[in-house]
C-alpha cells in the first residue's frame, strides 16, 4: 500500500514538474512569439505603407496623366500659335496679292525720255519682291505739281484688259508733258505717279531732264511699249 502511494506521489511530483516545466518553456517562447508577431505586424505595417506609397504613386501616376494633359494643352497651344502665325500672315493680304489690284505702294516706277513722237516720257512699271498684283486696264494718274493744269488727260490708247505684275513682267505707260505748239508751259524736274487717282500715297519720281509741261497726256497701261507712245487721237 505505502509503495503504491509512493509511486503515485511520485508521478504527481513528475506531472507537476513537467506541468511546470511547460509553463516555464511556454513562458520563455511568449516574448519571442509576440516579439515574431510584432515583427509580422511590423512587416504588414511597412508593406500596408509601401502599399500606401503604391496608391500615392497611382496618385503620381494620375498627376503624370494630368501633367501629360497639360503638355497636350501646350501641344494644343502650339497649333493655335500656328493658327496665329498662318493669321498673321493673313493679316497683310498684299505680301500675295493674288487677284488684288496693284496700289502704288505695291509697285517700282522707272521713267525715261524717248524721242518718238516728239519726244515723250515712258513709265515701266513693275511688282515690288514677293508681290503679286493686277493692273486695272485704266491710266495712271500722273500729274506735274500740285495745279490742275499740270494733271495729265488719258488719251484712251493702251491695253484693254488688265495686267498681272509679278517677278519681271513689267507695263508701260507713256506721258507727252506739252501737246501745245507754242512756247507757252512749267518746267519741272519731278513727275507724280499712282496707280489709280484715289490712291492716297503716290509716288513722285525725279525726271532724267526738266520738262516744260503744257497740256499733257497719258497712256493706258500696256504690256508692249509700243501701245505707250503717246498720241492725241
Amino acid at each position: 500500500m505505502r509503495s503504491r502511494l509512493a509511486a503515485r506521489s511520485a508521478r504527481l511530483v513528475l506531472a507537476a514538474a513537467t506541468v511546470t516545466a511547460l509553463a516555464a518553456t511556454m513562458t520563455a517562447c511568449g516574448p519571442e512569439e509576440d516579439g515574431a508577431t510584432d515583427s509580422a505586424a511590423t512587416s504588414a505595417a511597412t508593406s500596408g505603407s509601401s502599399g500606401g506609397g503604391s496608391t500615392t504613386g497611382g496618385s503620381g501616376d494620375s498627376g503624370s496623366d494630368s501633367g501629360a494633359k497639360d503638355s497636350g494643352s501646350k501641344d494644343s497651344g502650339s497649333k493655335d500659335s500656328g493658327s496665329s502665325d498662318s493669321a498673321g500672315g493673313s493679316e497683310d493680304p498684299k505680301k500675295d496679292g493674288y487677284g488684288q489690284s496693284c496700289g502704288t505702294n505695291d509697285v517700282d516706277f522707272k521713267v525715261t525720255s524717248e524721242t518718238q513722237a516728239g519726244g515723250y516720257y515712258l513709265i515701266t512699271v513693275s511688282a515690288k519682291s514677293g508681290i503679286t498684283c493686277y493692273l486695272d486696264p485704266n491710266t495712271p494718274s500722273v500729274s506735274f505739281g500740285s495745279n490742275r493744269e499740270g494733271v495729265a488727260s488719258p488719251v484712251g490708247q493702251g491695253g484693254e484688259d488688265p495686267i498681272k505684275l509679278t517677278g519681271s513682267v513689267v507695263a508701260y505707260a507713256g506721258v507727252s508733258p506739252k501737246t501745245t505748239n507754242d512756247d507757252a508751259g512749267v518746267e519741272f524736274e519731278n513727275i507724280i505717279i499712282a496707280t489709280s487717282e484715289d490712291d492716297p500715297d503716290p509716288a513722285e519720281i525725279k525726271l532724267p531732264d526738266t520738262a516744260k509741261v503744257d497740256k499733257p497726256i497719258v497712256t493706258n497701261w500696256d504690256d508692249e511699249i509700243a501701245g505707250a507712245v503717246p498720241r492725241i487721237v
